[in-house]
């Protein structure tokens, strides 16, 4: 995969969340990813970076414009030294949660995402990559 274009951002308090997911569009729009896609990205991202703030209490958010195969796609990632997930397969259920939320955060980005990839490790943190291809395929 080919890296075309890289920001890292850091995320501290509510309006560099704003500013994260405001530079994920315009980076989507430059590669003329469909309103639909856009807004599916946006959302994971909003769901993502608010999670790294809400239980890590901040982190970096990266925004890559990836080609692979001459497919172009916006990958974000989202890593932070919180407290990890004591279980990733438990914590991608539809429901779960320790925060008393809805438990759709996480699962819901999964599904809006073309690739998604979690790693994370209780004490260490948590690392979320995904990628939403202009296409959507």
């Amino acid at each position: 995969m080919m890296i075309l274009s890289k920001e890292n951002f850091e995320i501290k308090r509510e309006p560099d969340v704003i500013l994260f997911r405001n530079r994920a569009k315009e980076s989507a729009a430059k590669i003329g990813m469909s309103l639909v896609g856009q807004t599916k990205l946006i959302t994971a991202a909003s769901e993502l970076v608010r999670n790294m703030l809400r239980y890590a209490n901040g982190g970096t958010g990266i925004i890559e414009v990836v080609m692979n195969n001459n497919k172009k796609g916006i990958r974000l990632t989202f890593a932070d030294t919180g407290p990890g997930i004591k279980d990733v397969k438990l914590a991608l259920q539809d429901g779960f949660s320790t925060g008393k939320s809805l438990g759709l955060g996480l699962p819901g980005a999964k599904r809006l995402s073309n690739e998604f990839n979690i790693q994370s490790e209780p004490g260490k943190g948590t690392t979320v990559t995904i990628i939403r291809w202009k296409d959507g395929l």
